[in-house]
């Protein structure tokens, strides 16, 4: 598997264009603004030094996976300082998660895989007038990440703690539209697209999916070329590591490969 992974990036870094190799408009303002601006913001610094904490916590915990598994380490009981060296997103791929969110400025943001909370972090911190919602399926991560956003001092996040599937449909009912969704948790083909499925009648022309792990297995890639496929998609952007679905109007249908180093 872990091969295979090897083998989809290097042919992503093959095939993958940067901004200047694009010709829609809206995707070469969105790279150009958005997913190409590296400058420091001081939003990151309180996150990266809660990340850093994280490192060193030596504490374990026991982890109920509700989804397809790590890569690296099958066992129940792990080390905090190993779920964030080994589970959290790197410090440049959470920086776009919170570019990407602040970008869309949604009203309510929904997270699917909380983890230790630091992707969920960002995400307040990019919108802090806008409700996060972020489903978590184990409880005792869901607990480090609880007094990860207490200490962080944000006040605008709604956790829930259990499994997806049961979970996500009653948190979309309530929604008058989806503006912002990160998918982030069992990297599953028939679950993913399920997820897909039910965001579908509340998503809007300024509505962005964002999925996860794209190329984590094979069932992954498919449903990443299901979703492409969709009649109601017209934008899609493959960063490798995520990727990005809008729904824009009027817009002629297309897909892009952009480079991006985590």
């Amino acid at each position: 598997m872990l091969f295979q992974f090897i083998t989809d990036y290097l042919k992503h870094r093959l095939t993958a264009k940067t901004r200047h190799g694009t010709h829609s408009p809206f995707v070469y303002k969105l790279a150009d603004e958005v997913i190409y601006d590296f400058t420091d913001k001081s939003e990151y610094k309180t996150i990266e030094a809660q990340r850093k904490k994280l490192f060193s916590d030596e504490s374990t915990i026991t982890v109920t996976d509700l989804g397809a598994g790590s890569h690296l380490n099958k066992n129940r009981t792990k080390k905090i300082s190993e779920i964030a060296k080994n589970a959290l997103k790197s410090p440049r791929l959470a920086k776009l998660i919170y570019r990407l969110a602040k970008d869309t400025q949604p009203k309510t943001a929904i997270e699917l895989g909380t983890c230790l909370g630091i992707t969920t972090s960002y995400l307040s911190k990019a919108c802090p007038e806008a409700e996060i919602i972020t489903i978590e399926g184990c409880p005792q991560t869901a607990e480090v990440a609880q007094q990860n956003f207490k200490d962080l001092d944000l006040q605008n996040i709604e956790l829930h703690v259990g499994n997806f599937d049961l979970i996500l449909p009653d948190i979309i009912g309530k929604q008058p539209s989806l503006d912002f969704v990160y998918i982030d948790g069992n990297h599953r083909k028939d679950a993913t697209l399920n997820y897909f499925k039910w965001c579908l009648p509340k998503v809007t022309e300024n509505s962005l999916l964002i999925f996860d792990d794209i190329y984590w297995s094979q069932g992954m890639k498919e449903a990443w070329e299901e979703i492409k496929s969709h009649q109601d998609v017209t934008v899609t952007i493959d960063l490798f590591w995520i990727g990005l679905v809008y729904f824009k109007k009027g817009q002629a249908k297309e897909h892009f490969k952009l480079k991006f180093k985590q």
